[in-house]
């Protein structure tokens, strides 16, 4: 199976902020172009849901989950649908659906990751074949299953100059290193998580709005230390997190802001901290998540890594729909039988394909 594909992809990621929905076309090695792209908000009893859920790993892990599933993949569809109604695309010309689900639990230890998301039920209703559970071949092998973007950062920069690293600030930080045919990624720490349930309990916003709370307050260094005494940070890469990995009890005595500015810290400190598992020093850093549109962060980055630090729209590529466009990508390489992480992205004993193909009902 070869050629170029038409294909959506689906993301929401840990920040629960929305879903993000994709079109590219792509043969699964190049990007021959960038279609529609658009965010859905989830009903708001989803996302309470979610929260409460993902907050609870004993419950995320052992509980029954049927009822949310079906919302989650309702949810999800009715944002395909959308999208595509929207920028007039007739689902005839989609190959098919990346269809990443929402990480509810991710425990790599365990050889354990939970996605919610139905994909024979969404295959069924749109009519278009849908791939889910991306991870879970490589986990069953030993890998971390995650990160799984850094074969697509590869193909958007293959033209860029390197070393290069694309930072990636959802609600937990990854990165991927660039360096010929080098790639390396891992999972620096918390990124926007543990700031947006800070601010969401203390200004009752869901996000910390342009930093403005952060940048009022002053970091607690001592509490800093604290936060950074943790094994993970040395411990070597491939490596993945779970968006609960860490405590934010250090900061729960700070005032609003001073917690805002430490959590921002700590954020930017386990970035720094991830250079000790780079074989060069990056020419560039190129960001890309929430993280990117937070002045706060991005100053601070651009400070303490002194480097060149920018959000993806400076060459082009398209910040807020990434992941989902991933998501596609990832879909036509596991049509194509193409492997989806190496062994220095997710730690895998070889590189590996993954994810399961629902075939849709063709019209007799």
């Amino acid at each position: 199976m070869s050629g170029i594909f038409t294909a959506l992809g689906l993301m929401s990621g840990t920040s629960m902020d929305g879903i993000d929905v994709a079109v590219i076309e792509t043969d699964g090695e190049r990007v021959e172009s960038f279609g529609p792209w658009a965010t859905y908000p989830y009903p708001d009893d989803v996302t309470t849901e979610l929260r409460a859920l993902v907050a609870d790993a004993r419950r995320a892990e052992t509980g029954d989950h049927r009822d949310l599933d079906r919302r989650v993949t309702e949810a999800q569809t009715r944002a395909v649908e959308q999208l595509l109604k929207g920028a007039g695309i007739d689902r005839s010309r989609i190959a098919v659906v990346g269809f990443h689900g929402q990480t509810i639990l991710h425990r790599p230890d365990k050889r354990v990751t939970y996605q919610l998301g139905n994909g024979a039920a969404m295959a069924e209703r749109l009519g278009i074949d849908v791939i889910n559970r991306f991870r879970d071949a490589d986990l069953a092998v030993g890998g971390q299953g995650a990160p799984l973007a850094p074969l697509y950062h590869r193909a958007l920069a293959r033209d860029l100059e390197r070393p290069l690293v694309v930072l990636n600030l959802g609600g937990v930080g990854n990165v991927t290193y660039l360096d010929g045919d080098v790639v390396i990624a891992f999972d620096t720490g918390p990124a926007n998580a543990m700031i947006d349930d800070w601010a969401l309990k203390h200004t009752g916003r869901a996000y910390d709005a342009d930093g403005k709370l952060a940048a009022s307050g002053k970091v607690d260094k001592a509490v800093l230390a604290k936060l950074m005494d943790n094994p993970y940070f040395a411990q070597k890469p491939p490596k993945s997190l779970d968006r609960n990995d860490f405590s934010a009890a250090p900061v729960q005595g700070l005032s609003p802001a001073d917690g805002a500015a430490t959590l921002v810290a700590f954020t930017v400190s386990t970035v720094a901290k991830a250079r000790d598992h780079f074989p060069g020093k990056p020419k560039r850093w190129l960001v890309t998540g929430g993280g990117r549109l937070n002045p706060t962060i991005m100053q601070s980055l651009a400070e303490t890594l002194k480097a060149p630090v920018a959000p993806v729209e400076a060459v082009g590529w398209q910040g807020d729909a990434l992941e989902a466009q991933c998501f596609a990508f990832l879909a036509v390489r596991s049509l194509r039988g193409l492997n989806l992480s190496v062994p220095t992205t997710t730690g895998a004993p070889k590189p590996m394909t993954g994810g399961v193909l629902h075939r849709a009902r063709k019209a007799a």
